[in-house]
């Protein structure tokens, strides 16, 4: 009988230490490693600083457009830039133009 009373009186407050054991272990883990976590919330924050900068690419692309979209108003379109920048992009010319072919490896070489 006395046995097994101290044993009682050992294993058992033994199995309370190790299950609450268990159980911080287990909320520790989940609290470092889980959903909500301390590593989810490191990789929130790094997502939130890439779209951050994808934002302001995005709004500085915006801003370049709006820019030029205002420049094609009829007010401040100059139609003579507006052609020579046309014809140079469909790399065409006018029938008055007058062009001067050069070689292109020698005009790479002068540069």
């Amino acid at each position: 009988m006395v046995i097994r009373k101290r044993l009682r009186a050992v294993l058992i407050p033994l199995a309370l230490y190790a299950v609450s054991g268990a159980v911080v272990g287990y909320f520790v883990y989940h609290a470092n490693n889980g959903d909500r976590g301390l590593e989810a919330k490191k990789a929130l924050k790094i997502d939130i600083a890439r779209l951050n900068g994808d934002l302001a690419a995005a709004k500085a692309e915006r801003a370049d457009w709006e820019r030029r979209i205002a420049l094609l108003r009829a007010d401040a379109l100059d139609r003579d830039l507006l052609e020579e920048r046309s014809r140079e992009t469909l790399g065409r010319v006018h029938a008055n133009d007058l062009i001067i072919m050069t070689d292109p490896q020698k005009a790479a070489g002068m540069r």
